[in-house]
Parts: C-alpha cells; sequence; structure tokens
C-alpha cells in the first residue's frame, strides 16, 4: 500500500476595517502557478503550525504577528499531492504589509473573491471567510404577517442569514413555514438556515442545517451536503469537537453573557468564550447576551461574529 504524503501549510487570513482580504499572486512555473492564494507556506518538521504561520507571513509580508486565532482545516487531494491547509484568521500585526519575494498582492473584497482564480483546496475557505458577520435568529412567531414583518426588518439592518427557529411548530407546521420563510427571504436576499428536525432537511437544497448540541451529539456523519450551510450550537469543549469532527461551517457558542435563559454563572465570559473557541478550528459566533454592539469586542476574543434573537429586534 502506499501512503500519500500531506504537505502541512499554514495559510493567514488578514482582513482590514473595509472588509477586504489580502491575497497574493502564485508565482509562474510554480504548482498552480498564476493563480491567487492566501499568503502562507508549509511547515518545517521542526516547527509549531502557530510559527510556522508566523515566520511566513514575515518571510513573504514583512509582518509580525501578534493576535490570531485558528479558523479552518482543509485537507485537499491534488493528482500530484496532498495538502491540509491550517486556516487562521490574523486578528493583530506589526507592520505594513508588502510583497516581499517579488510577489503582487492586492487587498480584495471577501464578496468579490471567485474560487475559480485560487487553487482548487482554497474553494472551502473562499466559502467559509464569506460568511456575514452577524446572524439573526428567529424569535417564536404567530402568524405569516409577523413573519413577513421580522424579515423585512433584518434586511433593513443588512441582515445576510438568518437562524430559522420555531419551538412551538411541529414538523408538518415547520415545513411550512420554513417554505413560506424561504420565499420572503429570496426576496430580501437573505440566506436560511433551519433549526428544526430531520424532516426539514428536505424542504429544499437551498437552506442550510442547524443542529441543536443534543442532535449534534446525537449523529455521526454530516447531515447535508458541502453546497448546503451546516452549523451547531455548542456549550462545551466535547461538543466543539464533535462539531469540528463533523465538518460543521460554523457554530456558536454560548451564553457569553448572562441571559435569563440560564442561570448565573453559566455564562463562559469572553476569557472562557476565547479559550473555548481556539481550541478548535472553525469559525466561531458568539451568542448569549450579546448583540451587533458587541461584534468588536467579540472578533478581539477569537469570534468569526455574533448571533442573537432580541439584539436584532
Amino acid at each position: 500500500m502506499v501512503f500519500s504524503v500531506v504537505t502541512h501549510v499554514a495559510v493567514g487570513i488578514i482582513i482590514n476595517q473595509h472588509d477586504q482580504v489580502l491575497v497574493s499572486k502564485r508565482r509562474l512555473g510554480s504548482h498552480r502557478g498564476g493563480l491567487w492564494e492566501f499568503p502562507g507556506g508549509k511547515k518545517e518538521i521542526s516547527e509549531s503550525i502557530e510559527q510556522a504561520l508566523k515566520r511566513e507571513l514575515f518571510e513573504e509580508l514583512g509582518i509580525s504577528l501578534t493576535k490570531f486565532h485558528p479558523f479552518t482545516k482543509v485537507l485537499h487531494k491534488y493528482d500530484e499531492k496532498t495538502v491540509l491547509l491550517d486556516v487562521w484568521i490574523i486578528s493583530g500585526f506589526d507592520g505594513h504589509a508588502e510583497g516581499r519575494e517579488g510577489q503582487v498582492i492586492e487587498w480584495r473584497k471577501l464578496q468579490s473573491l471567485q474560487p475559480d482564480d485560487f487553487p482548487e483546496a482554497n474553494a472551502e475557505i473562499i466559502k467559509l471567510v464569506k460568511l456575514p458577520k452577524e446572524i439573526a435568529i428567529t424569535p417564536d412567531l404567530d402568524t405569516t404577517e409577523e413573519l413577513a414583518i421580522l424579515f423585512k426588518q433584518y434586511a433593513k439592518k443588512g441582515i445576510r442569514l438568518i437562524q430559522f427557529r420555531q419551538k412551538k411548530l411541529n414538523e408538518v407546521e415547520y415545513i411550512q413555514s420554513l417554505k413560506y420563510a424561504f420565499l420572503i427571504a429570496q426576496e430580501f436576499e437573505i440566506d436560511l438556515i433551519a433549526n428544526h428536525s430531520f424532516g426539514c432537511l428536505h424542504a429544499n437544497s437551498s437552506i442550510g442545517f442547524h443542529a441543536n448540541s443534543k442532535t449534534l451529539m446525537s449523529i455521526h456523519e454530516r447531515p447535508v451536503s458541502k453546497t448546503q450551510l451546516f452549523s451547531a450550537s455548542c456549550h462545551s469543549l466535547n461538543e466543539l469537537v464533535q462539531a469540528e469532527k463533523l465538518n460543521t461551517d460554523f457554530v456558536t457558542l454560548s451564553p457569553v453573557c448572562y441571559t435569563p435563559k440560564y442561570s448565573h454563572g453559566f455564562e463562559l465570559g469572553w476569557e472562557g468564550f476565547a479559550d473555548l473557541a481556539n481550541s478548535v478550528s472553525l469559525p466561531v459566533y458568539a451568542l448569549g447576551g450579546v448583540g451587533r454592539d458587541d461584534l468588536g469586542k467579540a472578533e478581539r476574543w477569537g469570534a468569526y461574529g455574533v448571533a442573537g434573537i432580541t439584539s436584532y429586534l
């Protein structure tokens, strides 16, 4: 039996205050030369992945990293080799980024990134960096009129992703409501993630699926295709590890701050949140007693974004 050698690569996602990400062009003659890539490079045997990330970005761009946290890992098999992309979000650095090895670099709008401009292994990274920074979770609603009004409010606030959560509905009622919600969401160019039973998975292949923590711990494989978003609710390290094993696209981690849903002392706090979020390579959204005004703080503590119910009403 022939075993493929995996090339472990440290990759840095550097996003500025204008919602732009730094990319560089691969040299002609190199593997997938002429295409664009996120900066980084191969880990040496003698160094940790964090050391490789810091070394590569200093050599390539002349910047010294001061703050960074894991984002995702992508294992991809090309015909000629297999790579493991160990992707990190760079949230702080010293210096001015420039192409120190003669490579062309550009700051590009996140939403303008196209997978065809990058080596194939980067498609999953591009999908994830395009995730919005805010996710609205719906409260229980009584009528379709309330649903339409709520989605219009979300659209005015710039929300692009909604977790459709309706605890009072049975499966049949939920699927009917989900179909109506999808039509309204399409009108406002908003994406939906269903939060209910597995019965809603086949309602529409354009809708993602969100697993609560109980469902998360009971399944053994990703329940939807890679073309659909798959997220999960996490409250502990065990649940985060399970979410990583199942290749979720992102998770919510809660409660960060006190909420009436939980008793005092159950909240993680920002330090506790950061410790857990940094233990896995997943985009993590802060949830519980946080809102859009906390986005900056959440990012500083290692969150990719924030999610909430009442903060978006």
